[in-house]
């Protein structure tokens, strides 16, 4: 297997609807002396005597603002069929996803690793922020393969590498094992881009603020986002770190004058049990104390995993069982918070379910948040593209509109027969493709300002770009 094969560069998009505009539009593309990558140099009205027969819906491209690279699609390789699920509990994840890490190797990552990026780049996805763990267990294995397929995948996507510390550091009989993997991948691998570990799993709530409070001094020394999987639960009983994370960031100064560098807050559902006060106070400490913080709400690994602790004697029907995840939608517009979603897991104990697909995920978030509207479904999809893209501290532009000046990562959208049937159903709008997204046959990728090549795309490149 291999990156995908790209056209050479993109002068022109001809014919083009862009989110918001009911005509068509062609989009020049300009490219900076040296540079494989492009700009959006001019878009304007497209003039043509009779209307065109090929007529796409161009659109910014998706991201993963928070994916696991390392653990994909466990369950797709026969040598991890002992490990598959049976309770379908977070512990049992944990237990065997440790059991199977005792048997990855750099060629079967970088074979796991490219089913994600072949289906993720296929899906739209020009960006991602990519966990890679680092531990007594895989030592650097993980984060080695990741640093090939980031090299590898370059011209394709953009992968943000996260040094990702699932286990504890900071209590067990392996934490100083654990830490000191940590410590030599961030002294040898500058490729490194983020700083990641997940405090819940240590052994008390003052071990987990140690693991927040040095993460969090790690980055800022060496000048690297940190993104923690943080609170996840739905126990009223237990504290909720969050406000330990802000306090600390609080007290070290980070705030988007002093660093360009983001901090990412995943999972977090233990936020969906706080009061109306709570949420106000949250907000207004981020606000007022101009803290870089970003939420990545996971919607179909905290469905699957997040429900309340049971407890002997309880008496509750089997059949409530209530879930949580981050109310993403209501905490942008309600609270002004920065939030968005993410798919977080494909195909392992944690997550067995769903596609490494943000569109897909975008369309779940219509039934989550019960979002009808054409704007709930515009906002879902800023959440997979523009939105994400600049929570994980990638250059992005605000809206959905393609605009001069921005990158040309595009998603075009077709209305080919993907039926056999001979009909084709157009999707004009962002609505349209949140709410029925179309079959990879219907999407285009464009990367910097060129074309991912296939089948569909070369049959109908001399309609719609000019190279």
């Amino acid at each position: 297997m291999s990156p995908p094969r790209l056209t050479s560069q993109i002068n022109y998009i001809r014919g083009v609807r862009l989110a918001g505009e009911p005509s068509t539009w062609d989009i020049q593309i300009g490219y900076p002396r040296d540079s494989l990558r492009g700009t959006v140099t001019s878009v304007t009205p497209h003039e043509s005597s009779t209307k065109d027969d090929f007529e796409s819906l161009a659109l910014p491209a998706l991201v993963h603002p928070h994916i696991h690279l390392d653990k994909a699609f466990i369950h797709s390789a026969p040598e991890y069929a002992p490990f598959l699920p049976t309770a379908g509990t977070f512990q049992e994840a944990l237990s065997s996803t440790t059991k199977a890490k005792q048997q990855f190797s750099h060629s079967d990552i970088i074979r796991r690793g490219e089913w994600l990026l072949a289906e993720s780049v296929a899906s739209g996805v020009t960006a991602m922020r990519a966990f890679v763990e680092v531990d007594h267990t895989v030592q650097l294995i993980c984060l080695e393969a990741a640093v090939a397929l980031k090299n590898q995948w370059k011209d394709s996507c953009d992968i943000q590498i996260v040094c990702f510390a699932q286990d504890p550091i900071f209590s067990s009989e392996y934490g100083e094992q654990n830490m000191e993997f940590l410590e030599t991948a961030l002294h040898k691998y500058s490729q490194i881009d983020v700083i990641g570990t997940t405090p819940y799993v240590e052994s008390s709530p003052e071990a987990a603020k140690q693991n927040i409070e040095w993460a969090i001094d790690r980055a800022l020394k060496l000048n690297k986002h940190v993104d923690f999987h943080l609170d996840y639960n739905l126990d009223s009983k237990k504290e909720a770190l969050v406000w330990h994370v802000l306090q600390t960031l609080k007290q070290r100064s980070w705030t988007i004058h002093s660093t360009d560098k983001r901090v990412m807050l995943g999972h977090c559902t233990r936020l969906t049990l706080l009061t109306e006060t709570e949420w106000v106070r949250l907000a207004t400490e981020i606000h007022e104390n101009e803290l870089s913080v970003s939420f990545v709400g996971l919607p179909t690994s905290d469905m699957y995993m997040a429900s309340p602790p049971r407890t002997s004697g309880d008496c509750k029907p089997p059949q409530d069982r209530p879930r949580g995840t981050l109310q993403v939608l209501e905490m942008i517009r309600k609270y002004d918070l920065d939030a968005v979603i993410g798919v977080n897991n494909v195909g392992n104990s944690f997550t067995p379910w769903g596609l490494p697909d943000p569109l897909s995920l975008a369309c779940l978030g219509v039934g989550i948040y019960q979002a009808g509207s054409q704007a709930d479904a515009e906002l879902l999809y800023e959440c997979v593209s523009t939105r994400a893209r600049a929570a994980i501290g990638l250059a992005s532009y605000s809206g959905l509109c393609v605009k001069q000046g921005c990158r040309p990562d595009l998603l075009l959208v077709h209305h080919r027969d993907d039926t056999g049937c001979g009909v084709s159903r157009p999707r004009t709008n962002v609505a349209e493709v949140v709410w029925t997204p179309p079959e990879k046959l219907n999407r285009d990728v464009v990367s910097g300002g060129r074309l991912k090549v296939s089948p569909f795309s070369v049959a109908d490149s001399d309609a719609l770009y000019e190279f």
